[in-house]
């Protein structure tokens, strides 16, 4: 709620006011000056901007500095990510030649349709002991219409290794990486799972 404007005395007001003020004996100096004292400030004009905003247009680049900061792309967030498998056995995984155990095929599966499929899918293979499985999630259609929000290309690419990331799926989870070439490249994940207890 905001705060109303105190309301001005009319004229016939002020006339009592004054002789009312007249006839009281102040207690001590007053310490704000009295209504009559008290004249209108003049406003300060607004000092110009030290620059200037250059005029926008729809369409036009939002000419980012060269020490903008973006996130990186998914790749490099995969890739950046700490080894936490045996170093030989994950050389040879990122060079296509450990075969998987079990493949997991998303394509063309919905987000609601493709979280339970992954759930059931890496759980089995751990409780069966495998260590070794692929899942393929495709690497999207291009559906961005070209309107003010991106789209993004590969909704399930980009999801899958976060739904790893967290559990339940995290606990049976070892390493995450990108498939070599032979086995679906950027399509689809390795994904190293821990020895079953």
């Amino acid at each position: 709620m905001s705060k109303r404007p105190p309301r001005r005395l009319r004229p016939d007001e002020e006339e009592i006011w004054k002789r009312v003020a007249e006839t009281a004996t102040p207690l001590s100096k007053p310490r704000f000056p009295m209504p009559q004292d008290v004249t209108p400030s003049p406003r300060k004009a607004r000092s110009p901007e030290k620059e200037p905003i250059s005029p926008f247009s729809i369409g036009s680049g939002a000419g980012l500095s060269e020490t903008h900061d973006l996130a990186p792309g998914l790749g490099e967030r995969i890739a950046a990510a700490p080894v936490t498998m045996d170093r030989k056995a994950f050389g040879k995984l990122k060079r296509g030649k450990l075969k998987p155990e079990g493949r997991l095929d998303l394509h063309g599966m919905t987000l609601s349709q493709a979280h339970p499929a992954l759930n059931r899918f890496i759980l089995g293979a751990h409780s069966q002991g495998k260590r070794l499985v692929l899942v393929i999630t495709g690497k999207g259609k291009d559906r961005d219409q070209g309107g003010p929000i991106p789209e993004r290309l590969g909704v399930l690419r980009h999801q899958v290794p976060h739904w790893l990331s967290i559990p339940p799926l995290s606990s049976v989870v070892l390493q995450v990486t990108t498939a070599h070439l032979r086995h679906g490249g950027g399509g689809a994940y390795y994904v190293y799972l821990k020895r079953p207890r």
